[in-house]
């Protein structure tokens, strides 16, 4: 899915197109802020970004052979949380409708 796919998808529940594109571009423009500054961030059922500072080392070329030296870089990783794994390992049962990733209620509802 890309970027467009994500506001078609999202335009029905947002009340029209420009609102979808406006609350996706809103959404991910603090995701990328918030990690370019050094802060990880965490999306409870969806998962963690999380910027991190990788060395300098020393590393091979594949096709020669050659040694090549790698500057020091900073990298984004990102960990699934758990239910989005559980869900695409099938260990839980997609919902056909409502919201996949928010978390089960404390206690049942009568």
């Amino acid at each position: 899915m890309n970027k467009a796919q994500l506001i078609k998808a999202v335009a029905p529940q947002m009340g029209g197109r420009r609102q979808a594109t406006e609350a996706v571009e809103a959404v991910l423009d603090a995701i990328v802020r918030a990690v370019v500054a050094g802060d990880a961030v965490s999306v409870t059922g969806f998962g963690k970004l999380i910027p991190t500072d990788r060395p300098a080392r020393v590393s091979r070329n594949p096709q020669t052979g050659d040694k090549v030296k790698l500057a020091a870089s900073r990298v984004v990783k990102f960990r699934p949380g758990e239910r989005f794994q559980d869900l695409v390992a099938g260990r839980r049962a997609l919902p056909d409708s409502g919201n996949c990733i928010q978390k089960d209620p404390k206690t049942p509802r009568p």
